[in-house]
């Protein structure tokens, strides 16, 4: 096949464009209503009751880690199968990473070594918890809750895989990825490969409304424009500093910086795009999991197979994985074939970052494994069936030659 098949891919329709091209031939560019309406527009999708949109999917970690008070010495739990900013985002706010390993069929951070952690660290030293809905499929949240709960930590839930993914919880209710429900805050990203592209963007949302008050400010500066919490009077607002005129309101003008904060803001035409994209997200969502069921269906009875993502309710599937022996040899004969399968995720504990916090290749046996194997497919809903019947048949053919 002479046209190149990514591991992902973004979609952008006519549709799309004139959203785009309606902003840029507006008022505003930033900081305009399109913001608000993507916010509003997301969160009725997730279930919650707030959303802010940020620049991209690391600035809304860092401001969660910010809003959540992480300071030197917290120390906060989360998965090395995940992209590097999960762990970052703690590291910002110069807290200490500690890494839990996976489960091996699911991928997802494992239950059960989070709590020998928090069995063995010292009482009230772990402040909270970042499990990653890893490929697309949802960690169960309310397992995380029970021990959150019982060891007094927050969750910050990194969906960016998995807008409109859901798990069910012990009474059979279906609890979707983000909505705000088990964890205080989570967080999505809209980088081109993920479901929904604005180029670059994020998203955090969250049921706390002093949270997203804060998130507010931090991600404009540390800016507010909301007079009922200004500090300096209305007369040092106006600019009579010396008391010889009274004021009887906050000129039109005015704002203050409160905190130190950041400019993490999303532009209008990101906003428009954003909003375009969701009105297809469950169309896009509906075609990644009959990719998905193709792929399963083909390498279910294939020996060569050692384990993949599989049919998994309410899986998101960003990703679709498959792991194989001679991982190497695969990868570099599906790019001869055209075929760009990517890695997800290099374990984090094994970067030199954070090898020099002392931890090492053998920390992490499962996620070690996992990653000596692991290979995402081509996942996207333009994904045609013959381009998807290529992969797989290339697949097959590598490990039958």
């Amino acid at each position: 096949m002479n046209k190149p098949i990514p591991y992902g891919k973004q979609n952008i329709t006519a549709e799309d464009i004139k959203a785009v091209t309606d902003v840029l031939q507006s008022d505003f560019l930033t900081q305009g209503p399109k913001i608000e309406e993507f916010e509003i527009a997301f969160a009725e999708y997730i279930g919650c009751k707030y959303a802010v949109a940020v620049a991209n999917g690391t600035a809304a970690l860092h401001l969660c880690a910010l809003a959540l008070n992480v300071k030197a010495g917290d120390k906060v739990i989360t998965t090395p199968i995940t992209f590097a900013a999960s762990a970052n985002c703690v590291r910002y706010c110069g807290g200490e990473i500690i890494f839990a390993d996976i489960d091996p069929e699911s991928y997802l951070i494992d239950t059960d070594n989070v709590k020998k952690i928090l069995e063995r660290e010292p009482k009230g030293s772990v402040k909270g918890i970042i499990p990653v809905d890893f490929a697309g499929r949802p960690v169960n949240l309310e397992e995380i809750k029970k021990l959150a709960d019982e060891y007094g930590l927050w969750i910050i839930e990194d969906a960016c895989h998995a807008p409109g993914g859901y798990f069910t919880d012990s009474k059979g209710v279906q609890q979707k990825c983000g909505n705000g429900n088990f964890a205080e805050l989570a967080i999505f990203s809209f980088h081109p490969v993920k479901h929904i592209a604005c180029g670059e963007g994020g998203m955090i949302t969250t049921n706390n409304a002093e949270l997203y008050k804060k998130l507010l400010v931090l991600r404009t500066h540390g800016i507010t424009r909301d007079k009922s919490v200004f500090t300096n009077s209305k007369e040092t607002a106006c600019g009579f500093l010396n008391n010889e005129e009274s004021a009887a309101d906050y000129p039109g003008w005015y704002m203050e910086m409160q905190e130190l904060g950041y400019n993490y803001r999303l532009t209008d035409f990101q906003a428009a795009l954003g909003t375009s994209q969701l009105k297809r997200a469950d169309e896009g969502l509906a075609r990644r999991r009959d990719i998905a069921s193709n792929y399963y269906d083909a390498f279910k009875n294939s020996e060569f197979i050692k384990g993949q993502s599989g049919v998994v309710e309410g899986h998101g599937y960003h990703l679709y994985v498959i792991e194989v022996k001679n991982r190497l040899g695969l990868y570099n004969y599906l790019r001869e074939k055209n075929i760009f399968a990517q890695i997800h995720y290099i374990p984090a504990h094994m970067m030199p970052y954070y090898q020099k916090f002392g931890w090492k290749p053998g920390d992490m046996p499962d996620a070690e494994n996992y990653y000596s194997m692991c290979l995402s497919l081509p996942m996207y809903p333009t994904l045609t069936n013959e381009e998807q019947e290529y992969v797989i048949k290339c697949i097959k053919d590598f490990f039958n030659k």
